[in-house]
């Protein structure tokens, strides 16, 4: 093997090694955005309130039909 054929070598493996550290962290920086968006539509649903029915509403059941 010549020396010029290990250094072509070690340089695609150092430029393989470098373009996935990239998309690893563009991954990173996805998911962080995924995730704040997610925290952002999950703040924006409004509260729940209870019912304001009348208090006697629901406490009888007529059973003759």
């Amino acid at each position: 093997m010549e020396l010029s054929s290990i250094a072509s070598a070690v340089s695609n493996a150092s430029a393989s090694q470098t373009s996935a550290t990239a998309a690893i962290l563009m991954l990173r920086k996805t998911l962080d955005l995924q995730a704040e968006s997610a925290i952002g539509l999950i703040q924006a649903i409004p509260q729940v309130t209870p019912p304001s029915n009348p208090p006697n509403l629901g406490n009888s059941i007529d059973v003759m039909a």
